[in-house]
């Protein structure tokens, strides 16, 4: 059901631009075709469709699979491209999931820490963005949300919407690190940095 998803997608930007005034940045740095990852922080549950209507391309992401026992919602979120996932574990059917949408040429949306930070602060990146970003040999593109947290100050103009989207960390150098435990370590390190990074350039913005 694409015009499900495409109508989704819009009326969600609609949604975020005109009520809460949401502000995109780096949309250049999105490739016009071809797979990738995008790796973005994860602060509210407003996150996943903030992002999949930010993006101009059809995206694809990963959700516990807990949301997909009940009815509706599994029912919508299959349809919004959501693939289940059980956190926490590492599941080798995920990783070639993943690899068959990338070279398909779509894009995937993960969050590297795993799982919502309550206080809005960075935690910790899990390996599983690394795995699939060195498995797949695909580039990584770190985006920053700001304010998805706080909807209702964003609404009175009080706090600012708002997502960039940085350099890609192209797949050449996702290549170099090696396939194990530590090489995994570093790169998810590495891109959690570049989201570090692109909250700083939006500090400085503000």
């Amino acid at each position: 059901m694409r015009w499900f998803y495409y109508f989704s997608k819009y009326s969600a930007l609609l949604l975020y631009r005109l009520v809460f005034r949401l502000k995109i940045y780096g949309l250049e740095n999105i490739p016009a075709r071809g797979g990738f990852i995008l790796a973005c922080n994860h602060i509210s549950l407003a996150d996943p469709p903030l992002v999949g209507a930010t993006v101009p391309r059809r995206v694809h992401f990963l959700a516990k699979r807990e949301l997909f026992q009940n009815p509706i919602l599994g029912f919508i979120i299959r349809n919004l491209n959501s693939h289940p996932i059980k956190r926490g574990v590492f599941d080798k059917k995920i990783v070639e999931l993943v690899k068959g949408i990338i070279d398909a040429g779509e894009p995937v949306i993960i969050f590297p820490e795993g799982h919502r930070s309550r206080d809005g602060h960075f935690l910790p990146p899990r390996p599983g963005v690394a795995i699939m970003a060195r498995t797949c040999q695909t580039t990584v593109i770190p985006a920053y949300i700001s304010g998805s947290n706080r909807l209702r100050e964003c609404f009175w103009g009080k706090e600012r919407l708002a997502i960039i989207f940085g350099q890609p960390l192209d797949k050449n150098e996702v290549i170099k690190y090696d396939e194990a435990k530590e090489g995994y370590r570093r790169l998810a390190e590495d891109i959690m940095d570049r989201i570090r990074g692109l909250k700083m350039e939006w500090d400085r913005r503000t």
